[in-house]
């Protein structure tokens, strides 16, 4: 029987705008429903999507969220609650200077970053909305996180994963090194899993899923990049880093048989985001910008996998 996995990357305020938009485009392209998945991976802003998308919101919904018009009351009081665009002055000590040693890109960063003080009870109070038991009401939600003393992603949710409340798994994926707080989590200490990889398609396996469909702002085709000195600056540091692993992680994922499609950011999506991923106030703008784009590129990217309906 076919089973699919459906993979949310990291990006933000800004890619969480349009990954819901990208979504969106999906399930009207295909009839696919994100709550239907057998898998939701989910990575920071990723893994905050995975959260209301596991406790049964809808993408409709979603975009209403996004649109100041949402009638749940846990998601007006979650868009509400955005984190402003500057984060609070970090302080010391670092994370763990000595993965500037063993490790190399956003890996290393995240060990030579000082330890971030935002305040990130918005994500706490959103997975308790959701929380049902122990988990979330869909079987295989999972969240992942970096453990920066390890220098090594974890798998939250996962069979054979680490115990933590949701809570505590998605403030420790969407705990950007230098912006949110650390989360420990047993005599661990976690920080975004975006420091390991984007969107960690290799920790799905065939058995998980033989379709994946992988929607990941922070990551685009060679050279594709945020118009302006600032989209220069993030591609550089951030997006080509980013995609260079992504692209690694596909490749492998098809030679083991496993079907792949990659829903990333065109330069027309582009156009209309920030390269600052946390810029409150693009929000709107961004979002509406997505939800013009993001079918065409939906579209041919369903068409360039094989998978057009």
């Amino acid at each position: 029987m076919s089973r699919t996995a459906l993979i949310l990357g990291c990006g933000g305020t800004i890619g969480g705008a349009w990954m819901i938009a990208a979504l969106h485009a999906l399930t009207e392209q295909t009839g696919f429903d994100p709550r239907e998945a057998d898998v939701l991976l989910g990575t920071s802003a990723g893994a905050e999507l995975v959260t209301m998308l596991a406790g049964g919101v809808g993408v409709d919904e979603l975009v209403c969220m996004q649109r100041w018009q949402a009638c749940d009351p846990r998601l007006r009081e979650h868009i509400a609650s955005v984190p402003p665009g500057r984060p609070p002055r970090p302080r010391l000590p670092l994370l763990n200077p000595r993965l500037l040693r063993t490790h190399s890109g956003l890996a290393a960063f995240a060990g030579i970053a000082p330890t971030g003080r935002g305040d990130a009870s918005w994500l706490q109070r959103l997975a308790e909305g959701f929380e049902v038991g122990a988990w979330l009401p869909h079987p295989a939600a999972w969240m992942v996180a970096y453990d920066v003393r390890a220098g090594e992603r974890v798998l939250f949710g996962a069979p054979g994963s680490p115990i933590a409340t949701v809570g505590e798994a998605l403030r420790a994926s969407w705990a950007t090194p230098g912006w949110m707080p650390p989360v420990p989590v047993g005599d661990r200490i976690f920080v975004d899993g975006g420091m390991g990889s984007t969107a960690s398609v290799d920790l799905i396996t065939p058995e998980d899923a033989d379709l994946v469909y992988v929607i990941a702002p922070m990551a685009s085709a060679p050279g594709v990049r945020i118009p302006g000195a600032g989209g220069r600056i993030e591609y550089r540091l951030i997006r080509r880093p980013m995609s260079t692993v992504l692209h690694a992680e596909i490749a492998a994922a098809r030679a083991r048989g496993t079907t792949v499609v990659p829903i990333l950011p065109t330069p027309t999506d582009l156009a209309g985001l920030s390269a600052h991923f946390m810029n409150a106030s693009r929000r709107v703008p961004a979002f509406e910008h997505s939800m013009r784009t993001a079918p065409d590129t939906v579209r041919t990217a369903l068409a360039a996998n094989g998978a057009a309906v």
